[in-house]
């Protein structure tokens, strides 16, 4: 089933347009290392997670199967070295402190950190995030940090205005040449952020099916 559903989730991204290189993460927290196993059987590398604990068995024991490991849920200024240690990518960046402790944590021996700096492109009191006015003063500080690259922004937009909210990332994005990486899209919504920009969308449910929390 879950061969059949990441086939089925890479064609949607083939049926639309685009010029970008788009990269799909498998969104596996609370998903079993058997769950996983049958993701990369099915030729699927790249795999997101929201809760360090949780993570850090399956990135262990799933050490030598050349994984792409990405963090994409909130961050805990005391959660940051373990973050640093063991994920390739981290899209959920929102604050200056937790890029400085996530550089300082990081082993240069690993190579840089890749971080994408969360953006709460619809200014929602709910969602964490730099708001667009932030931006200049903060990302020409962490840019500078030695052992993390930054390479573009990550929002997660609200679902009644997220065509706007897609285009306006893709502006924002534009605005600094040396950044790459736009991350946004998941199930529901992975057209239409791919036909805006995206280089990354994260995709659970349509992968793994329904969770269960029995």
């Amino acid at each position: 089933m879950i061969s059949d559903n990441l086939n089925f989730v890479k064609s949607r991204i083939e049926s639309v347009k685009h010029d970008q290189e788009v990269e799909l993460i498998a969104v596996s927290k609370t998903r079993s290392i058997s769950e996983i196993q049958e993701a990369i059987d099915a030729g699927q590398f790249h795999f997101g997670e929201n809760y360090l604990q949780e993570s850090l068995e399956k990135i262990s024991s799933l050490k030598n199967s050349n994984l792409t490991w990405h963090f994409i849920g909130p961050i805990q200024a005391n959660k940051t070295a373990g973050i640093a240690e063991n994920f390739d990518w981290v899209h959920s960046v929102d604050r200056l402190k937790i890029a400085k402790r996530l550089s300082s944590q990081r082993d240069p021996n690993l190579g840089q950190l890749n971080i994408l700096m969360q953006i709460n492109i619809d200014k929602e009191e709910t969602k964490s995030g730099l708001l667009i006015e932030d931006i200049p003063e903060i990302i020409s500080e962490v840019k500078e940090l030695p052992n993390i690259a930054l390479r573009g922004f990550m929002c997660i937009p609200n679902p009644e205005n997220s065509a706007a909210s897609f285009s306006e990332m893709a502006k924002l994005v534009s605005k600094f040449s040396y950044l790459d990486s736009l991350s946004m899209g998941m199930s529901a919504d992975l057209e239409l952020a791919i036909e805006r920009g995206a280089t990354f969308v994260r995709v659970g449910t349509d992968i793994f099916g329904k969770r269960s929390y029995n």
